[in-house]
């Protein structure tokens, strides 16, 4: 898969650098991205930098991850990932970091990476799951046009070493 860079009036997404490592570090210690983001805890410099180089590896077709900054600035705003793609399915996963919370960050990077997938790599649906306990994430998640489809009892192990449930959200190319 090829790279990209998507963006709107406020936002760029592109992909990881090596040199946001240390942004990524910060972001991530963060106590509620840790608490949303399993690989967190006990993050050092090293790590961030092994965790931007996989995600700036596109090459295997399972994921396109972006690093969302501000258009006008540069800097790192959040992240937002595409997953687990097979064949005309994915998922799909984000954080900000803590100054741009409640802007509408998460939201507008949700509905830029989704409206790629649905036209470039010939998507049908793309699932978003977080813990029931998120609700900011909740709320990105119907914002962004994601319809609630369930719950999920303790399925998966959140930054806190603990099983949660999960929300379960999905969207279909079809959807208006």
């Amino acid at each position: 898969m090829e790279h990209v860079e998507l963006n709107s009036p406020e936002l760029l997404l592109r992909p990881w650098r090596e040199e946001d490592a240390a942004d990524v570090l910060a972001a991530l210690r963060d106590p509620e991205t840790a608490q949303w983001n399993p690989a967190a805890p006990g993050l050092d410099l090293a790590e961030a930098r092994a965790w931007t180089l996989a995600r700036a590896d596109w090459s295997a077709g399972t994921h396109a991850s972006f690093a969302v900054t501000d258009r006008a600035t540069g800097v790192l705003t959040g992240s937002v990932s595409l997953h687990r793609i097979h064949g005309d399915e994915a998922s799909i996963g984000y954080w900000t970091v803590a100054a741009a919370r409640g802007r509408g960050v998460a939201t507008a990077a949700v509905r830029l990476a989704t409206d790629w997938a649905f036209g470039s790599l010939r998507l049908h649906r793309i699932e978003l799951c977080h813990a029931v306990a998120n609700v900011a994430s909740c709320r990105v998640a119907e914002r962004a046009g994601y319809p609630w489809e369930g719950t999920l009892r303790e399925s998966h192990r959140y930054g806190d070493g603990r099983r949660h449930d999960e929300h379960v959200h999905g969207r279909l190319a079809t959807d208006a």
